[in-house]
């Protein structure tokens, strides 16, 4: 089943994910050229530290990419409710569209998403069904570059042995403090922030309860039976293989989630 493009027409969307494009270039041109190829020409480092960057650095922008220009989930203008499905649908009060439960209109798209977590500028786009996977990876894998290219910048100058020739760049030999001091800072604050917002979506699995149900507490009074976290990241990730969760690479198949289960909003 193909994925369907969704772009927002939203100037402050592409600053904030230009911004996070120049940061993953910035460290993806540099690290190597100021850390990696010169250690592994020494023999400092192995060739599988250089391939895993290079592989996190892969992943991290794919899923940005993808989790981007993903339609999270917009509700068609005249959608096909079957009859014995009705009485789980709604009418939203702001575009007089029906809606099944748990959707949620974005006033920044201008539409409703099914199971909408939240509006994400740094994505340009609504993290809602269809996308919150491609969202969740992106949160892993620049988690995990950010990480890695602080441990380097750290190894750079307190572990691996002094380089024994200088670098061919001019420039990069020159200004390389400054330009490893500016990727560690920016590592800092990515990271920082990054794990937050991770810690915050797997608590909503975990509880599947989406951000925008926390803020209107509108599931604490509703019982209903509690699902194992296998069955929610299951539903988030679309397949029971957990291997393939961590691959952005793919197309997403949903899951059929019985409506006894559903919260409502």
């Amino acid at each position: 089943m193909g994925q369907r493009i969704h772009f927002v027409v939203d100037p402050q969307g592409w600053c904030c994910m230009g911004l996070i494009i120049f940061v993953w270039l910035y460290n993806t041109i540099f690290i190597p050229k100021v850390i990696l190829f010169p250690h592994y020409e020494e023999g400092n480092i192995s060739v599988v530290a250089v391939l895993c960057y290079y592989f996190c650095s892969l992943f991290c922008i794919a899923s940005l990419f993808r989790a981007s220009v993903a339609d999270p989930g917009k509700l068609p203008e005249n959608p096909k409710i079957p009859i014995t499905e009705l009485e789980h649908w709604e009418l939203c009060n702001k575009c007089n569209m029906m809606r099944p439960k748990r959707s949620h209109h974005c006033s920044r798209c201008g539409h409703c998403v099914r199971r909408m977590d939240h509006h994400c500028p740094w994505i340009n786009n609504c993290v809602g069904e269809d996308n919150h996977w491609l969202f969740l990876q992106l949160c892993f894998y620049t988690q995990i570059l950010s990480s890695y290219t602080l441990i380097l910048d750290f190894c750079h100058y307190y572990y691996f042995l002094p380089l024994k020739k200088e670098n061919w760049d001019v420039f990069v030999f020159r200004h390389e403090l400054a330009l490893l001091r500016i990727s560690a800072f920016m590592g800092l604050i990515i990271l920082g922030g990054i794990s937050r917002l991770f810690y915050t979506q797997l608590v909503g699995i975990f509880t599947d309860t989406t951000s925008i149900e926390k803020m209107s507490n509108c599931c604490e009074d509703i019982s209903r039976p509690r699902k194992p976290w296998q069955q929610t990241f299951s539903e988030v990730f679309g397949t029971h293989w957990k291997i393939l969760w961590f691959i952005p690479f793919r197309q997403r198949q949903p899951l059929r989630v019985p409506y006894h289960f559903a919260n409502h909003v």
